[in-house]
């Protein structure tokens, strides 16, 4: 699964609010509503967001393998 958790911390250490993604990014309430979710997001957002924020993609998501079945 991708998470979204390493964005809201980098946001919130830069002073960052959805509205500074809007705004500066142009990106949509649509797409902020999906990366809350943690539902995909194109590339060209994920791009997006790290110009905006100054970061590399470490810095907005990270991958969280699924728990072996049965646990």
């Amino acid at each position: 699964m991708i998470s979204y958790a390493p964005l809201w911390k980098t946001m919130e250490a830069r002073g960052a609010t959805t509205y500074t993604l809007q705004v500066k990014g142009q990106i949509s309430s649509s797409t902020i509503r999906r990366i809350k979710a943690n539902e995909s997001v194109s590339t060209n957002t994920l791009e997006a967001l790290c110009k905006i924020l100054d970061c590399t993609i470490n810095d907005v998501i990270e991958y969280l393998p699924d728990p072996p079945s049965g646990e």
